[in-house]
């Protein structure tokens, strides 16, 4: 039997679960943080635009940088979850032992295109130097390129993790597409 939402006298009745904020990850605090200031800098960009008509240069292109470091940042926490997009139709029209390989090799390519992302930054980066600087704010776009090069270097160490995880289970969510990363 379920339980009623809606008594018989016509009253509500919900509880609210527990709330468990442990298993969340350094990378996902970061991106929280980043995504406040987020807000209240385009919230300073409506104040003082639509309030005092005399719009704030600045904050259009801090609110563009800031928004790139919640999504690379954040992207690491879907690489911890597992669960960016993925096509497992042909996982399961495929021998078991060939899913595995297919599996584990997809596992190294993450890996590898995670390390490149790294590995380019950081040339990237010691190219340009301190020299290029915002176009409004008077600050080096390396500050921009770290905070993505964070984002890929959390990706690479998440992304590690995970292929440990599918080794030692067995299989990964490719070949089940049921389970998750919390099935341990």
């Amino acid at each position: 039997m379920t339980e009623k939402i809606i008594s018989d006298d016509g009253s509500f009745h919900t509880e609210d679960e527990a709330v468990d904020l442990s298993a969340t990850t350094a990378e996902g605090w970061l991106a929280l943080a980043f995504f406040w200031v987020l807000g209240a800098t385009v919230l300073y960009q409506f104040i003082t635009r639509y309030v005092f008509n005399d719009s704030a240069a600045w904050t259009e292109e801090i609110a563009r940088y800031e928004l790139i470091a919640v999504v690379f940042i954040g992207a690491a926490i879907g690489v911890a979850k597992n669960n960016h997009i993925q096509v497992d139709f042909f996982y399961r029209h495929m021998p078991a032992k060939m899913g595995r390989v297919m599996s584990t090799v997809t596992d190294v390519l993450r890996i590898g295109f995670y390390g490149a992302a790294v590995f380019m930054t950081i040339q990237m980066m010691e190219k340009i130097g301190n020299q290029t600087r915002m176009t409004i704010v008077d600050l080096p776009m390396n500050i921009v390129y770290g905070l993505c090069l964070l984002g890929f270097a959390a990706m690479l160490v998440r992304s590690l993790q995970v292929a440990l995880i599918h080794y030692r289970r067995g299989y990964s969510v490719l070949e089940r597409p049921e389970s998750t990363m919390e099935d341990r």
